[in-house]
């Protein structure tokens, strides 16, 4: 007996591109017309319990679905790439328009895609053993399904790859293929003006869609690889709908699928079921998270991204007067930059952009149009200024917001608490943050901060201080918020269900296996983020690590987190002695191990040496006390140490001079040893460069030293000036302009009898033009005088 043919006269699939204005309205309208009792939707079925959050939810918003199997790993295996996926959704994209009607309408909705079960676990799989993702394919490129972590175009499974260059085109490019079939050059415009600049009351596009796309399928031939299981499971999914009894059934999906479910009938359920047998699975875990309209962008690498966000936007929400609109607020921009704009220049900008429209044949001015007349007419040509407006706008940044009620992990709910409570809203977009520890409030937001950190979630990334803002009280942070920091949160909930627990888990998690370095750089950051709990742990490993290590590079590195910890624990309430104490004994190694390091280092390595150096002397200052002196006398007796690389040389024989622990007699004296007859001039110059190093206005000052320099460089043979040169234009090339000129003023003064020569900025004097400005500051300093 034949099996009864399922009957399919109440579908109704709507072939879209994932993110469209157009594509938004023409579905809502579609939808409101066909009254459906059911409606799906191309997207994890594992996201279908969360749909009745919809109402409460603020676009931009994506379900993210991770990996949460024990056997792989727990929440951790969220953390790689192939771990977790977003399915985004913007206020003017299709299937937010239909998830939205649906819930408003009381219609049972749920997402038909193949399940993230099957599609994490294969990727996952695929990863551990080396292999290639296999590519999806849709009319829009890479789909939409795949979420801002789709694989680059040149990705492709060998089940998957096309037998034919026309083939190859026509399934890589669909629209591409139709719009020169419609004679368009550019695929995206075509798609704009047949269907997201569509205005309200035109036929519905989808059955012409759907005809294209069958067309073009047509010619690609039958799908395979992935693409075939993902529509597999969706006419699985659809005949699973009909056949409960629903009489009017709307599927939303994107266009390229639209022909295998319209002909859902034409596919026998047996081959679908066999294509779907023994596929991989994983615990998956979905939620909503908030997301970006930059992460919307192609420019973000999502492979189903628009270029401009921000215009589709104001498309979507702007549907009358979008060209007025639009110009209107790129005015108001520039006018708080501070041009001026007027409102006659609103409307002949509209006016050159509805007509550059007219003469290319476009129903509407779109973007192009609009952005040519932003320069034209209200940059006046300058397409800098037009470049700062249209940039900002084109992208129109905003972030969305899930609600309380959102599946969440704790730490996450720690994470939104703490942001609530302390007023630290994250944004999507560069904003410097400036903290004052001494009030609780910006202390706890630095606490925070510091905390993410050292959870791997940079939220925000400390700054430089500016030069007036030197107190140890004060931090600066620039903080930006990104999606994928939801992603970071969730791998780093295996820490712990709070902030300060999971930071204080991981950080003792790193001290144990840390070396020298990096366990004095967790004990500073264990200080800045409060973590009482993880410091002793973190002490004493450091201890024993330091009692162990003989590597005096290491201890060197070791030495500036534990001296400013040390130093500046105070600000913190913290109690310092311990830090102090593990400090000077490393101080002490260091010395101890000094002089041997430095034997026999070769020009670069002296160079690495110096900045080491640098650092244990800021350190040993900020130590003061026994530590600097210990230090001290071990420079005093490095640098008499003979032999000596000359840029080391050079560097501490300077900070010597500059602690007032070296006589200027004796450094000339040293100076003249380096650069006497017998010496190599290339070791002098290294000399020279170490002992200039930061700062050359010294041979301003000291005319004897400049001579000593002088007639030195007068003295080499011209093979071995043009051999030392290099070194001794890096050596002045590293200070600024006016340093270089005041040291050239000062060589030439030695050089030509004690007069100065005029710079470019500095004139004769003319005495007789000059005689009545003088006349009248002798005045005024004679009453000055006078009255005091």
């Amino acid at each position: 007996m034949a099996r009864a043919r399922l009957d399919t006269s109440g579908l109704h699939v709507l072939g879209v591109r994932h993110h469209g204005p157009g594509s938004a309205r023409a579905v809502r309208a579609a939808l409101e017309e066909i009254e459906p009792d059911a409606v799906l939707i191309e997207g994890p079925p594992e996201a279908d319990a969360l749909t009745h959050l919809v109402g409460e939810l603020e676009p931009p918003v994506a379900l993210l679905a991770y990996v949460n199997d024990a056997a792989r790993g727990g929440p951790a295996t969220a953390a790689s790439r192939d771990g977790w996926a977003f399915w985004p959704f913007a206020s003017f994209s299709p299937e937010w328009a239909a998830l939205r009607y649906a819930v408003s309408a009381g219609v049972p909705v749920r997402f038909c895609d193949l399940p993230a079960a099957h599609t994490l676990a294969d990727r996952v799989a695929r990863a551990e053993t080396g292999a290639e993702r296999e590519r999806d394919r849709s009319a829009d490129g890479p789909p939409w399904g795949d979420g801002a972590d789709g694989p680059p175009p040149g990705d492709q499974d060998a089940s998957t790859a096309p037998t034919a260059v026309g083939d190859e085109r026509v399934r890589a490019d669909p629209l591409g293929v139709l719009a020169e079939a419609a004679g368009y050059d550019d695929a995206e415009r075509w798609w704009d003006d047949v269907v997201e600049q569509r205005r309200d009351g035109e036929p519905s596009p989808f059955p012409a869609i759907a005809d294209a796309m069958a067309a073009v399928r047509a010619e690609a031939g039958p799908e395979t690889g992935r693409d075939a299981r993902r529509e597999a499971y969706m006419r699985q999914t659809l005949r699973a709908v009909l056949k409960q009894g629903h009489e009017r059934v709307a599927v939303v999906c994107g266009a390229w699928h639209a022909p295998a479910l319209r002909d859902v009938a034409d596919h026998p359920a047996k081959d679908d079921t066999a294509l779907l047998r023994g596929l991989p699975k994983a615990k998956v875990t979905a939620t909503w998270v908030p997301w970006t309209h930059g992460r919307l962008a192609t420019a973000s690498g999502y492979g189903a991204g628009v270029t401009a966000p921000g215009w589709y936007h104001h498309l979507f929400t702007a549907p009358d007067r979008p060209v007025h609109r639009w110009l209107a607020d790129a005015a108001r921009l520039l006018r708080e930059e501070g041009q001026h704009v007027s409102s006659s220049h609103v409307i002949e900008g509209v006016r050159l952009a509805e007509s550059l429209a007219v003469l290319r044949g476009r129903p509407l001015a779109g973007l192009d149009e609009v952005s040519e007349a932003l320069t034209a007419v209200l940059c006046e040509g300058e397409p800098t200024r037009a470049a700062l407006v249209h940039g900002r706008m084109s992208v129109g940044e905003r972030m969305g917001s899930v609600p309380p009620s959102t599946p969440m992990v704790p730490l996450q709910r720690d994470v939104t608490a703490a942001q609530k409570r302390l007023r630290l809203k994250p944004e999507p977009f560069d904003r410097d943050l400036d903290l004052d520890l001494r009030r609780d409030g910006q202390r706890e937001r630095g606490v925070l901060l510091h905390r993410l950190r050292l959870l791997g979630v940079e939220w925000g990334v400390p700054r430089t201080p500016d030069r007036g803002q030197k107190g140890t009280f004060r931090e600066t942070w620039r903080i930006r918020w990104e999606p994928d920091m939801d992603v970071a949160l969730i791998e780093a909930s295996q820490w712990g269900t709070t902030v300060e627990s999971a930071a204080t888990a991981r950080v003792v998690h790193q001290a144990r296996e840390a070396p020298l370095p990096t366990l004095t750089s967790l004990t500073e950051q264990c200080l800045f983020a409060e973590l009482g709990d993880a410091l002793p742990e973190v002490l004493s490993l450091l201890t024993d690590r330091a009692a162990t290590d003989s590597d005096v590079t290491h201890l060197m590195a070791a030495l500036p987190p534990l001296a400013r910890s040390a130093r500046y624990g105070d600000v913190r309430g913290t109690d310092d002695t311990h830090l102090r104490a593990v400090a000077e004994q490393i101080l002490r190694r260091v010395c101890v191990g000094l002089a041997p390091a430095v034997h026999g280092l070769d020009d670069d390595a002296a160079a690495e040496f110096v900045a080491r150096i640098d650092a244990t002397h800021t350190a040993a200052t900020l130590l003061g006390g026994e530590g600097e002196r210990v230090w001290t006398e071990a420079l005093v007796a490095l640098a008499t140490r003979d032999p000596l690389p000359g840029r080391i040389a050079g560097r501490v024989n300077r900070m010597l001079l500059d602690s007032s622990l070296l006589e200027a007699d004796e450094l000339r004296r040293r100076l003249g040893l380096a650069m006497s007859p017998g010496a190599e001039p290339a070791e002098a110059a290294a000399w020279l460069e170490g002992f200039l190093q930061g700062s050359g206005l010294i041979l301003v000052h000291d005319d004897r030293l400049l001579r000593l320099i002088d007639t030195w460089l007068l003295g080499l043979p011209e093979d071995r000036f043009t051999s030392v040169l290099p070194l001794l234009r890096r050596t002045f090339g590293a200070f600024d302009g006016p340093e270089r000129r005041e040291i050239g003023e000062a060589a030439a003064r030695i050089g030509g009898g004690g007069e100065r020569i005029p710079t470019a900025d500095r004139r004769p004097v003319d005495a007789e033009r000059a005689a009545p400005a003088l006349a009248a500051v002798a005045a005024i300093l004679g009453n000055g005088r006078s009255g005091s």
